[in-house]
Protein backbone atom coordinates (compact mmCIF):
# COMPACT_ATOMS: atom_id res chain seq x y z
CA UNK A 1 0.00 0.00 0.00
CA UNK A 2 1.15 3.53 -0.81
CA UNK A 3 -0.32 6.19 1.44
CA UNK A 4 -1.06 9.16 -0.77
CA UNK A 5 -3.12 11.19 1.70
CA UNK A 6 -3.56 11.30 5.46
CA UNK A 7 -5.85 13.98 6.85
CA UNK A 8 -6.98 14.79 10.36
CA UNK A 9 -10.73 14.31 10.85
CA UNK A 10 -11.50 15.06 14.50
CA UNK A 11 -10.64 14.48 18.15
CA UNK A 12 -13.24 12.82 20.35
CA UNK A 13 -13.53 12.89 24.13
CA UNK A 14 -15.97 9.96 24.12
CA UNK A 15 -16.42 6.94 21.90
CA UNK A 16 -19.90 8.16 20.98
CA UNK A 17 -18.37 11.34 19.52
CA UNK A 18 -16.19 9.44 17.04
CA UNK A 19 -16.90 9.85 13.31
CA UNK A 20 -19.77 7.78 11.85
CA UNK A 21 -18.49 4.21 11.27
CA UNK A 22 -18.86 4.34 7.51
CA UNK A 23 -15.29 3.28 6.72
CA UNK A 24 -13.10 0.42 7.92
CA UNK A 25 -10.93 1.41 10.86
CA UNK A 26 -7.55 0.48 12.32
CA UNK A 27 -6.70 1.72 15.80
CA UNK A 28 -3.42 2.07 17.67
CA UNK A 29 -2.84 1.94 21.42
CA UNK A 30 -0.25 0.79 23.93
CA UNK A 31 1.40 1.76 27.18
CA UNK A 32 2.21 5.43 27.56
CA UNK A 33 5.44 6.43 25.81
CA UNK A 34 5.67 3.21 23.79
CA UNK A 35 6.31 5.20 20.60
CA UNK A 36 2.78 5.17 19.23
CA UNK A 37 2.81 8.61 17.61
CA UNK A 38 6.22 8.01 16.08
CA UNK A 39 5.01 4.73 14.58
CA UNK A 40 1.87 6.34 13.14
CA UNK A 41 3.95 9.12 11.58
CA UNK A 42 6.34 6.56 10.12
CA UNK A 43 3.53 4.46 8.63
CA UNK A 44 1.78 7.44 7.03
CA UNK A 45 4.94 9.23 5.92
CA UNK A 46 3.86 12.42 7.74
CA UNK A 47 6.33 13.52 10.40
CA UNK A 48 3.81 15.58 12.35
CA UNK A 49 0.51 13.81 11.73
CA UNK A 50 0.39 12.46 15.29
CA UNK A 51 1.93 14.63 17.99
CA UNK A 52 4.98 13.09 19.63
CA UNK A 53 6.18 13.89 23.11
CA UNK A 54 8.70 12.64 25.67
CA UNK A 55 5.99 13.07 28.30
CA UNK A 56 3.82 9.95 28.79
CA UNK A 57 0.09 10.45 28.38
CA UNK A 58 0.22 13.09 25.65
CA UNK A 59 -2.74 11.60 23.75
CA UNK A 60 -5.88 12.14 25.82
CA UNK A 61 -8.54 11.87 23.12
CA UNK A 62 -9.36 9.52 20.25
CA UNK A 63 -7.83 11.19 17.19
CA UNK A 64 -9.17 10.11 13.81
CA UNK A 65 -7.38 10.45 10.48
CA UNK A 66 -8.69 9.41 7.08
CA UNK A 67 -6.17 7.57 4.92
CA UNK A 68 -6.37 7.61 1.10
CA UNK A 69 -10.07 8.48 1.54
CA UNK A 70 -10.56 4.74 2.14
CA UNK A 71 -10.12 3.96 5.84
CA UNK A 72 -9.79 5.53 9.26
CA UNK A 73 -6.72 5.45 11.44
CA UNK A 74 -7.61 5.98 15.10
CA UNK A 75 -4.95 7.12 17.57
CA UNK A 76 -6.15 6.03 21.03
CA UNK A 77 -4.83 7.19 24.43
CA UNK A 78 -2.13 5.08 26.01
CA UNK A 79 -2.78 2.89 29.01
CA UNK A 80 -0.63 2.21 32.05
CA UNK A 81 1.66 4.73 33.68
CA UNK A 82 1.34 8.38 32.76
CA UNK A 83 2.13 11.64 34.55
CA UNK A 84 -1.52 12.39 35.02
CA UNK A 85 -3.95 12.13 37.89
CA UNK A 86 -5.50 8.79 38.84
CA UNK A 87 -8.86 10.14 37.70
CA UNK A 88 -7.47 10.96 34.25
CA UNK A 89 -5.86 7.52 33.92
CA UNK A 90 -9.17 5.89 34.83
CA UNK A 91 -10.84 8.09 32.22
CA UNK A 92 -8.38 6.97 29.53
CA UNK A 93 -9.16 3.35 30.37
CA UNK A 94 -12.90 3.90 30.09
CA UNK A 95 -12.49 5.74 26.79
CA UNK A 96 -10.50 2.86 25.31
CA UNK A 97 -12.96 0.26 26.63
CA UNK A 98 -15.98 2.17 25.33
CA UNK A 99 -14.30 2.61 21.96
CA UNK A 100 -13.57 -1.13 21.67
CA UNK A 101 -17.13 -2.01 22.67
CA UNK A 102 -18.97 0.20 20.17
CA UNK A 103 -16.76 0.65 17.08
CA UNK A 104 -18.33 -1.97 14.85
CA UNK A 105 -16.16 -0.84 11.91
CA UNK A 106 -12.93 -1.70 13.76
CA UNK A 107 -10.99 -4.14 11.56
CA UNK A 108 -8.02 -4.52 13.89
CA UNK A 109 -6.49 -2.95 16.99
CA UNK A 110 -2.72 -2.59 16.92
CA UNK A 111 -1.39 -3.07 20.45
CA UNK A 112 2.08 -1.56 20.73
CA UNK A 113 4.64 -3.14 23.05
CA UNK A 114 8.18 -1.91 23.77
CA UNK A 115 10.50 -4.63 22.42
CA UNK A 116 13.14 -3.80 25.04
CA UNK A 117 11.07 -5.07 27.96
CA UNK A 118 10.01 -8.49 29.11
CA UNK A 119 6.23 -9.05 29.34
CA UNK A 120 4.61 -6.42 31.56
CA UNK A 121 1.49 -7.12 33.58
CA UNK A 122 -0.43 -4.20 32.09
CA UNK A 123 0.26 -5.34 28.52
CA UNK A 124 -0.64 -8.97 29.20
CA UNK A 125 -3.82 -7.98 31.04
CA UNK A 126 -4.87 -5.70 28.18
CA UNK A 127 -4.12 -8.34 25.54
CA UNK A 128 -5.97 -11.08 27.41
CA UNK A 129 -8.96 -8.78 27.87
CA UNK A 130 -9.11 -8.26 24.11
CA UNK A 131 -9.13 -12.01 23.67
CA UNK A 132 -12.01 -12.45 26.10
CA UNK A 133 -14.00 -9.78 24.25
CA UNK A 134 -13.22 -11.27 20.85
CA UNK A 135 -11.60 -8.07 19.59
CA UNK A 136 -9.39 -8.59 16.50
CA UNK A 137 -5.91 -7.32 17.23
CA UNK A 138 -2.21 -7.60 16.45
CA UNK A 139 0.85 -7.02 18.61
CA UNK A 140 3.39 -4.51 17.34
CA UNK A 141 6.82 -4.50 18.96
CA UNK A 142 8.30 -1.01 18.82
CA UNK A 143 11.83 0.39 19.18
CA UNK A 144 13.43 -2.75 17.75
CA UNK A 145 16.40 -0.67 16.60
CA UNK A 146 17.39 -0.25 20.26
CA UNK A 147 18.32 -3.95 20.50
CA UNK A 148 20.86 -6.14 18.78
CA UNK A 149 19.50 -8.98 16.69
CA UNK A 150 20.36 -11.56 19.36
CA UNK A 151 18.82 -9.51 22.17
CA UNK A 152 15.65 -8.94 20.15
CA UNK A 153 15.31 -12.66 19.35
CA UNK A 154 15.84 -13.55 23.00
CA UNK A 155 13.14 -11.12 24.14
CA UNK A 156 10.70 -12.37 21.51
CA UNK A 157 11.20 -16.01 22.58
CA UNK A 158 10.42 -15.01 26.17
CA UNK A 159 7.37 -13.04 25.08
CA UNK A 160 5.98 -15.80 22.86
CA UNK A 161 6.41 -18.39 25.61
CA UNK A 162 4.60 -16.09 28.03
CA UNK A 163 1.71 -15.54 25.62
CA UNK A 164 1.35 -19.24 24.89
CA UNK A 165 0.38 -19.81 28.49
CA UNK A 166 -3.02 -18.31 27.63
CA UNK A 167 -3.17 -18.49 23.82
CA UNK A 168 -3.26 -21.60 21.64
CA UNK A 169 -2.74 -19.47 18.54
CA UNK A 170 -0.86 -16.20 18.77
CA UNK A 171 -2.19 -13.03 17.12
CA UNK A 172 -0.14 -11.55 14.26
CA UNK A 173 3.17 -10.08 15.46
CA UNK A 174 5.05 -7.19 13.85
CA UNK A 175 8.52 -5.87 14.60
CA UNK A 176 9.03 -2.17 13.99
CA UNK A 177 11.27 0.84 14.33
CA UNK A 178 10.27 4.41 13.63
CA UNK A 179 13.98 5.15 13.10
CA UNK A 180 14.86 2.70 10.34
CA UNK A 181 11.25 2.14 9.13
CA UNK A 182 11.41 -1.54 9.99
CA UNK A 183 8.02 -3.23 9.72
CA UNK A 184 6.37 -0.42 7.76
CA UNK A 185 5.66 -2.44 4.63
CA UNK A 186 4.56 -5.47 6.66
CA UNK A 187 1.91 -3.48 8.57
CA UNK A 188 0.66 -1.64 5.49
CA UNK A 189 0.37 -4.92 3.59
CA UNK A 190 -1.59 -6.39 6.51
CA UNK A 191 -3.95 -3.40 6.48
CA UNK A 192 -4.64 -3.51 2.75
CA UNK A 193 -5.05 -7.29 2.79
CA UNK A 194 -7.73 -7.05 5.47
CA UNK A 195 -9.65 -4.06 4.08
CA UNK A 196 -11.98 -6.14 1.86
CA UNK A 197 -13.05 -8.37 4.77
CA UNK A 198 -15.62 -5.89 6.05
CA UNK A 199 -16.15 -3.51 3.13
Amino acid sequence: MIIKSAEFVKSSATAADCPPPGLPEYAFTGRSNVGKSSLINMLTGHRKLAKTSSTPGKTKLVNHFIINNQWYLADLPGYGYAKTSRRERKGFGKLIEDYINIRRNLVSLFVLVDARHEPLASDISFINNLGHKGVPFTIVFTKCDKLSGNALNKNMIVYEKFLKRDWETLPPLFFTSAIDHRGKNDILEYIVKNLPIMF
